[in-house]
């Protein structure tokens, strides 16, 4: 796995691929963090690459290094590089739905969370 400051400028570098309009009220910008988050919702083993966040502060991005090292550790640079496109074009997903008062995304990752739960359940 990189180091937290190469994924960084990986991440600096796949975010200028973006068109500006997607940065569009993104006040607090695109951070990555070094924690790694569980999904203490739905269950064991689900961790929480990134997440589109409007609250107080404003509209940002944060990406959590600590989960991608725990997921990610076996891939190649390439397909870590995937991994963070992914994960940054589905949260600025949730940011343009969300300026358009759209939930289209939101409704399927809380579906995603119920299918995870309920077959985390059925292994026990």
């Amino acid at each position: 796995m990189l180091s937290f400051d190469k994924v960084g400028e990986m991440l600096d570098e796949l975010a200028e691929q973006f068109p500006k309009e997607f940065y569009d009220r993104l006040n607090g910008g695109i951070c990555l963090l070094p924690q790694k988050r569980l999904n203490r919702e739905a269950g064991p083993g689900l961790y929480i690459m990134g997440e589109y966040c409007h609250d107080a502060m404003g509209r940002y991005i944060n990406l959590y290094y600590g989960s991608f090292a725990a997921v990610c550790g076996g891939l190649t640079d390439e397909e870590l590089k995937e991994e963070l496109c992914r994960t940054l074009a589905h949260e600025f997903t949730h940011h343009i739905e969300s300026l358009a008062g759209e939930r289209g995304l939101e409704i399927r990752d809380e579906e995603f969370l119920a299918q995870f739960h309920l077959e985390s359940r059925q292994e026990e």
